[in-house]
């Protein structure tokens, strides 16, 4: 499309009595609110014109045109696509795949510093301006900074698109949605973060998987043809799934849950979302009829009863009547929730979430400490009245007594009827501190001397039930207010209600059985009380709580697979009290894959144990994009190679085959990650670790899964870290070997002053590195022989270099320095290590034959004492091959001697030899030298991330990702699996269907029984 000309005309209003000419001539087709709700504009299609309108200027009623921009393009030119604006009114649009942008304070237009193919454009909550298209054949999202001074946008970050994956939204809160092979994946551009939160294997159309997306900093809602699906963020699990058509259960949902601000936009022209509305609309017409805000026209003519396509933010909605645009309160969600109970709450109760942890949603209500402190409860020990909660038609009646509890539920059917006793609880060894509070009609929030309680009171099954706690030691502070208000406010502190704490565990065992019944509450708590099950010993528990991973995650293999993460981030502490678990758990998460089939696809035949991010739609490509000067040069420099040697053929041997490479995930769910809260200087000092910096087990690497993990790390930046600390040595050592060995730099002050000062400095670096790992954690640095010979290499040419400065002179010897890593060395230390009591017995064996061989001489007639040292020396040189050793003892032959040189030459030089050949093989198939390989490297990549990664180096989430997937050649999967099978380690007993189908691609037809 070429010579494509435009108008752009602006008119402001001077009058605001001229507002009935500044209208669009025809429907509005596009309703915009800038992120913070502070400024709107609207299109008109049939005349090309946008308008923006001031929403500050009033709190409610008819909004005034603050601008109209008409837009005048040739036939050839498409309509507008999109428009989007900020709340400083920057107005940004797409026609056809260009941009143009325009500050309304100025009616200039805004130049990018890039040129693209514009698809999709948003302001976000920081008034930053995002771009989704693109460039050069790469589709990508620019994020540019609009707060410049001229009127041109620089580009501050840049992330590149696979190309398989698909925009399909981008929310102000800097979240940016893809759909790519039938899943939809979130990535938050603050945190790095990128989740799979959604799979649909029955539809193969990515932009037919969601109709719109609501989130928040904990949930997001997805809205397909029939249901919503709610997915919490902090857990990585759908949490519940409602029936779009049915609107007593969206009805009883949002009111439970307080989550109308997250559903209610995904509900548009739904029953409850019209009801709702029309609410909200008859109180703005009230309120500005009282207050004369209302016009004569609108006071005599009949208003409809909701304006159409509405708009909502946070706090206000935005509708359209007469081609004007009004404003509209939303507040006081429930008390309209409640206004529509008789409409809604029928008898066709949440069955489809009564499972649903309520708590998943309140937990993130803003329990505030001055909101539940205002109310010291006095015990009175004589005529206690019983302490009355109101909420709707459900009314809680607690009676205190000394030293427990007693709660009762009451309901009425309608506002007419008397209450009736529903349940009741009585709860024992407490002291109430505060006044009850209820979070909702069926959740009361207590405060006690032991700690925080929360009790819900079950509908469906008429009974209450403990649904949080966490136990504080306040006993003592029962009668010392400000020691309560301490300690209550550190609890209050952070946002969200603590989790639970070692005791919480060991004195409630009602709260044990609540969290393991309950899904959500397992896997948000599942890691406590799995740790806490380990240290106490409870055998029974372990094994439940096992079982229940794995049981969740092979009922649902595409959303359950964080359960795994309780098991993997708990593998520490199994490997040091109960390691069968952890072969258990290897055994059964063999060549798995986190969905219902596996998938080959033909690769290059180098990818076998290649590890990757499966999940990882986006890749931040900032630091590149800032040098595209430098990128031009080397694409220009590439180019030009490849035309010179445009003419040159090839063999057609070099071409890359490709092979079918089979995919699996690594059952090790967040195993490499680290704690998210830490403090920076803290934790670059003694950092915190990760469950596999805790865990080196050598059981983990004889499998695929262990081999794969240490292909990632290794590949991301294990490999760059170690050869430059390789680098490093390599040039203390060349700086110090030139200084000691060359003449010509001996001869040369100045050179040999600059690579000795070179060698301090070097050595000192390397010193730094040996003494974080010494505060780290001293004993282990103490009795690891290879830091006390690191610490030699590194102190020994900086004292010489040192002495040589001082004195100016310095000796002719040589100081060696090495370092050596690898397999061989392991091998060598760990034969070292099983051959100490061979070494014992044979020095004991070789003294005795030596004290022999003296006693039956005639020598020992000369001597006082009952042995020679010679005697021995002679042995050992026997012993060693030397013929001559016992050439003394020749002169007194008889058969006992005789006898004596032929046993010890069978058993030292024939039998102990064959025995120490024999185990040095057995020492090198045990260790299985690729286990021994891995284990190092293991090893070298822990102290890697501990002491050479900055603290937030350790938390990226591409460095150290939640899941790891990885490709595996299928010929040598198939040979793997019968190797398995002959072995007896093929495991069918979980995950039989899935291991079924595997069987099934690899085209092994084997019957096969399961593994007990």
């Amino acid at each position: 499309m070429s010579n494509v000309t435009k108008e752009i005309e602006i008119d402001k209003n001077e009058l605001y009595g001229q507002i009935q000419h500044k209208l669009h001539n025809g429907s509005i087709n596009k309703i915009e609110v800038s992120s913070n709700g502070k400024y709107l504009v609207t299109y008109c299609e049939s005349d090309r014109s946008i308008i923006g309108w001031n929403v500050e200027d009033i709190n409610e009623g008819k909004l005034e045109s603050d601008i109209i921009i008409k837009i005048n393009y040739n036939l050839f030119e498409d309509n507008v696509k999109q428009i989007c604006v900020s709340d400083d009114k920057k107005l940004a649009y797409i026609c056809g795949k260009r941009l143009e942008i325009i500050n309304i304070y100025n009616n200039k237009e805004i130049k990018l510093n890039l040129k693209s193919d514009a698809r999709y454009c948003a302001f976000n909550s920081k008034g930053e301006f995002i771009l989704y298209g693109i460039v050069h054949n790469r589709v990508s999202i620019w994020i540019f900074s609009t707060q410049t001074k001229n009127d041109e946008w620089i580009c501050k970050r840049n992330y590149e698109i696979r190309n398989d994956s698909q925009l399909i939204n981008i929310s102000k809160d800097n979240k940016f949605y893809f759909a790519a092979n039938n899943f939809i994946y979130e990535y938050n551009i603050l945190t790095g973060k990128n989740i799979r939160i959604f799979c649909n294997y029955e539809n193969n159309e990515n932009n037919e998987l969601v109709d719109k997306i609501s989130s928040n900093e904990s949930f997001t809602c997805l809205k397909t043809k029939d249901k919503i699906i709610i997915y919490s963020i902090e857990l990585e699990i759908p949490v519940a799934t409602l029936d779009i058509n049915n609107d007593t259960q969206l009805y009883n949902f949002i009111k439970q849950t307080g989550s109308s601000n997250l559903l209610l936009p995904l509900l548009s022209n739904s029953e409850i979302w019209n009801s709702i509305m029309k609410h909200y609309w008859r109180k703005c017409l009230d309120r500005l009829e009282q207050n004369n805000e209302l016009s004569n026209e609108y006071q005599t003519e009949n208003l409809p009863d909701l304006p159409y396509n509405i708009q909502t933010t946070n706090e206000y909605a935005f509708g359209v009547i007469s081609e004007y645009i009004w404003k509209f309160k939303l507040e006081n969600t429930y008390e309209t929730l409640e206004k529509l109970h008789d409409h809604f709450d029928k008898k066709e109760t949440y069955k489809s979430y009564d499972q649903l942890s309520i708590h998943l949603f309140n937990s993130y209500m803003n329990i505030k400490y001055e909101d539940i402190s205002a109310e010291k409860f006095e015990f009175k020990e004589e005529n206690q009245e019983p302490i009355e909660l109101f909420r709707n038609l459900v009314k809680w009646e607690v009676k205190i007594n000394y030293k427990n509890v007693e709660l009762q539920v009451y309901k009425k059917i309608d506002v007419d009827s008397e209450w009736e006793l529903i349940c009741k609880k009585r709860i024992d060894e407490l002291n109430i501190c505060y006044i009850p509070m209820l979070l909702n009609d069926n959740s009361i929030f207590i405060l006690t001397t032991i700690g925080i309680f929360i009790y819900h009171f079950d509908e469906n099954n008429k009974s209450i039930f403990l649904s949080y706690f966490y136990y504080m030691d306040l006993n003592k502070y029962y009668n010392n207010t400000k020691k309560l208000q301490y300690h209550y406010k550190k609890v209050f502190s952070n946002h969200t209600l603590p989790s639970p704490n070692y005791e919480s565990f060991k004195l409630n065992d009602s709260w044990i059985s609540y969290i393991i019944d309950n899904k959500e509450n397992l896997l948000k708590y599942g890691d406590e009380l799995l740790s806490f099950a380990i240290k106490e010993d409870k055998l029974e528990l372990i094994d439940e709580i096992y079982k229940k991973c794995i049981n969740y995650f092979e009922e649902d293999l595409v959303n359950n697979r964080m359960f795994l993460s309780i098991i993997s981030h708990i593998i520490p502490l199994l490997n040091r009290y109960y390691p069968e678990y952890i072969s258990r758990y290897l055994s059964e998460t063999d060549l798995i894959v986190d969905s219902p089939f596996y998938n080959i696809k033909h690769q290059n035949d180098n990818l076998h144990l290649y590890a990757f991010q499966y999940d990882s739609q986006i890749i931040n490509s900032t630091l590149w994009s800032k040098y595209q000067i430098l990128y031009k040069i080397v694409y220009y420099i590439l180019n030009t190679i490849l035309q010179l040697t445009s003419f040159i053929k090839f063999p057609t041997y070099i071409t890359k085959s490709t092979k079918p490479t089979i995919i699996f995930m690594n059952p090790y769910i967040k195993f490499v990650n680290y704690p998210q809260n830490y403090n920076w200087f803290l934790d670059f000092i003694k950092p915190k670790t990760s469950p596999f910096i805790e865990t080196i087990n050598e059981n983990i690497y004889k499998t695929w899964n262990g081999e794969a993990l240490i292909n990632f790390k290794w590949n991301t930046y294990g490999k760059y870290y170690y050869m430059i600390i390789w680098i490093m040595f390599t040039a203390l050592l060349g700086c110090f070997t030139a200084v000691s060995t060359i003449p010509q730099i001996y001869n040369n002050e100045g050179i040999q002053k600059q690579l000795l000062t070179a060698s301090i400095i070097l050595g000192f670096i390397h010193i730094c590195f040996e003494i974080r790992q010494m505060v780290y954690n001293p004993i282990k640095w103490i009795y690891d022989f290879w830091n006390k010979i690191d610490m030699i290499a590194y102190l020994l040419p900086i004292y010489t270099s040192i002495y040589w400065l001082q004195i100016n002179d310095r000796n002719d010897h040589i100081i060696r320095v090495f370092e050596s890593f690898g397999t061989y060395i392991v091998i060598v230390i760990k034969i070292g290590k099983q051959f100490i009591t061979f070494l014992l017995i044979l020095s004991i064996i070789t003294i005795s034959f030596a004290h022999a061989f003296y006693i039956l001489s005639p020598l020992c007639v000369k001597t006082n004492v009952s042995i020679d040292f010679m005697t021995i020396i002679s042995v050992l040189r026997f012993l060693t091959g030397d013929p001559n050793a016992l050439s003394g003892y020749w002169a007194y032959l008889d058969s006992s001697i005789i006898i004596l040189i032929v046993l010890y030459s069978f058993l030292i030089i024939i039998y102990l030899i064959n025995v120490f050949a024999d185990l040095l093989n057995m020492a090198i198939n045990k260790d299985n030298v690729r286990v021994s390989y891995l284990t190092q490297k293991a090893k070298i990549l822990a102290d890697i991330e501990l002491f050479c990664l900055l603290p937030t180096q350790r938390r990226w989430k591409s460095w150290f990702p939640e899941v790891i997937h990885y490709y595996a050649d299928v010929d040598k999967t198939r040979e793997k699996v019968i190797e398995m099978m002959s072995k007896g380690e093929w495991n069918t007993k979980e995950f039989s269907k899935l291991k079924e189908d595997l069987l099934i691609k690899l085209n092994i037809n084997v019957n096969i029984l399961p593994v007990d």
